[in-house]
């Protein structure tokens, strides 16, 4: 069911989503009002496409796919298989801009990356960090405790005092040290000012396990092969890993031999763009069974 859910004004100055298209961007504003009080949300191009762009015909299952494989590469959303073998995903930073007044019940398997509680590296001001317990008092009322303090009652303890002038450097997340801070604001800007991040390089592992991911059925072991064989020597000639996402999208949707990987490439490159329909406004038909063609 959806929700009613904030965007703070500093999304509009994201340096995340503003490395990922409008329509990626517009499919994670829409997520924020369909995924859970956690977060969470079936990993599933087709429903999606269904519940955030119905009116919009034009774009369907195939591009909600690759606003998400947008959405995940820039660390926005977390992609995962749950216990129960199907997929989910996770707003990553969810927990930090929505303030949920009584959140319902987890039914979605958590974020094997973000929800538990994966080890990072300590920083200066978490080390020796004292364990969170609970303390029972008088009554049977049981309380949060700090080394068998009872919460709001730990005595006043000093931070050491910092070096002037030394920054201290958020932790990093040991499984995807490419995304920075796990939990990044949506409007922060990464030390040392707006430089772009340097490229990351992605291997033909990389790309293949993205495709099988994207398939409704797990692909056959020979197909994976041959298409590993493919894009290792298109990425030997340097072609960009982007083109070749682009083009085992479209192989995916086509269900063509693995062969034709290099001419799907080569379309993605430097087919010409066609010229797209003028946009025309949605409006409600007046006969339904002729819009629709009878199916509703």
């Amino acid at each position: 069911m959806a929700r009613i859910r904030t965007v703070k004004p500093e999304a509009f100055s994201s340096e995340s989503l503003a490395a990922v298209s409008l329509s990626a961007e517009r499919t994670f504003f829409g997520l924020l009002t369909q995924a859970d009080d956690q977060g969470r949300f079936r990993d599933q191009a087709a429903v999606i496409a269904g519940q955030l762009w119905s009116l919009r015909r034009e774009h369907g299952p195939e591009a909600v796919e690759d606003d998400l494989i947008q959405l995940n590469d820039a660390g926005l959303i977390c992609r995962y298989e749950g216990a129960d073998g199907k997929r989910y995903l996770h707003i990553v930073t969810f927990a930090q801009h929505q303030k949920i007044n009584r959140p319902s019940v987890a039914r979605t398997p958590p974020c094997p990356h973000h929800d538990l509680g994966i080890p990072r590296e300590p920083s200066p001001q978490t080390q020796g960090a004292l364990a969170e317990t609970s303390v029972t008092r008088p009554g049977g009322l049981t309380e949060p405790s700090v080394n068998g303090e009872s919460a709001g009652q730990s005595p006043f303890r000093e931070h050491s005092p910092q070096p002037r002038g030394v920054l201290t450097e958020p932790s990093v997340s040991p499984h995807r040290p490419d995304l920075g801070p796990r939990n990044r604001d949506l409007g922060s800007t990464p030390l040392g000012g707006a430089s772009a991040p340097a490229p990351q390089s992605v291997s033909a592992k990389d790309l293949i396990g993205e495709y099988a991911a994207g398939c409704p059925h797990r692909p056959p072991q020979d197909v994976l092969n041959h298409l590993g064989r493919e894009v290792k020597k298109l990425l030997a000639e340097g072609i960009s890993p982007d083109h070749i996402r682009t083009g085992l999208d479209r192989h995916r949707a086509k269900g063509l031999h693995p062969s034709t990987l290099p001419s799907l490439v080569h379309e993605a490159m430097n087919a010409a763009p066609s010229l797209a329909a003028a946009h025309r406004p949605w409006t409600n038909p007046a006969d339904t069974a002729a819009a629709y063609g009878g199916d509703l």
